[in-house]
C-alpha cells in the first residue's frame, strides 16, 4: 500500500545515524515484544504478510513518531483486537476479562521455540504455470496504487530493470496478506541502473537489486 512505512527513495527525513555496537535490543521490553510477536504467530491466526500489513497500515502519525518495536507492539495489538484473541479493554487493564478462545494451533512451548524457530516458514510452492521471464529479460515494473499489502516499493514503480535470477514460485505476499489465499507466484531478482531510479546525478556504477513476483512485472 501507499503509507508511510514506504520510505524509499524520499527525502527530508534526515541521515541515517548507525549506532556503533548497537545492541540487539536496547530495553528488555523490546525483547519481550519481538517474544510475543514470535509467540503470537505461531497459533495460526493470521500470517506473515497479515503481520506485516497490519503494521504498516497504523495510521503516519502514530508509524512515524513511533520505534521499531513500538510499531511491532501495535501492530499485535491490532491483529489480536480484530480476531478477538484479546479487547481493547484487557489490553488497557492488563487482565483477562474472561477465558481465552481456541487458536488454529495450540501454544508454542518453550521447549519447542528452538527447533520452531530453526524449521521457519518455507514459502516456496509449486508453480501455477512456467516462468514468463528468464535471467538476463528486460522487464519494466507495473504501476499500481494498490490498499492493501504489496512489496513493490513506490520508487521501484515504473522502472526498467533486468531479471538476473529466478527463485521458483512462493507465496503472493499481496494476497496471503488480505487473506485471500497464497496464491504462488514466479518470485524474480530484478536489478536496476542507479541512473534508472534515481536520474543522471546517480552514480553510473551504481545499482539496486530488489526481489520481485511475477504480477509486478511486464515484459519489454
Amino acid at each position: 500500500m501507499n503509507g508511510a512505512h514506504d520510505l524509499g527513495g524520499m527525502m527530508g527525513f534526515g541521515p541515517v545515524d548507525a549506532e556503533s555496537n548497537e545492541p540487539v535490543f536496547h530495553a528488555e521490553w523490546e525483547r519481550r515484544v519481538l517474544a510475543a510477536t514470535l509467540a503470537m504467530g505461531a497459533l495460526g491466526e493470521w500470517s506473515i504478510d497479515a503481520s506485516r500489513f497490519a503494521r504498516e497500515s497504523l495510521p503516519p502519525a502514530q508509524y512515524l513518531t513511533s520505534s521499531y518495536y513500538q510499531i511491532w507492539l501495535a501492530g499485535l495489538q491490532k491483529l489480536m483486537a480484530a480476531r478477538g484473541l484479546v479487547s481493547v479493554g484487557e489490553m488497557a487493564s492488563g487482565h483477562a476479562e474472561g477465558p481465552p478462545r481456541p487458536t488454529a494451533r495450540p501454544k508454542l512451548a518453550a521447549a519447542d521455540v528452538a527447533r520452531a524457530l530453526a524449521a521457519g516458514s518455507p514459502t516456496e510452492r509449486p508453480a501455477p504455470a512456467p516462468a514468463r521471464f528468464a535471467v538476463g529479460d528486460k522487464v519494466t515494473t507495473r504501476t499500481i496504487n494498490p490498499t492493501g499489502h504489496t512489496r513493490l516499493p513506490r520508487y521501484l514503480r515504473h522502472h526498467l530493470g533486468e531479471i538476473i535470477a529466478v527463485h521458483g514460485a512462493h507465496v503472493f505476499p499481496d494476497s496471503n496478506a488480505g487473506g485471500k489465499g497464497e496464491d504462488p507466484q514466479w518470485l524474480y531478482t530484478v536489478k536496476f541502473a542507479a541512473r534508472e531510479l534515481w536520474g543522471p546525478d546517480a552514480d553510473a556504477r551504481d545499482s539496486v537489486t530488489a526481489d520481485l513476483w511475477e504480477p509486478y512485472l511486464d515484459a519489454v
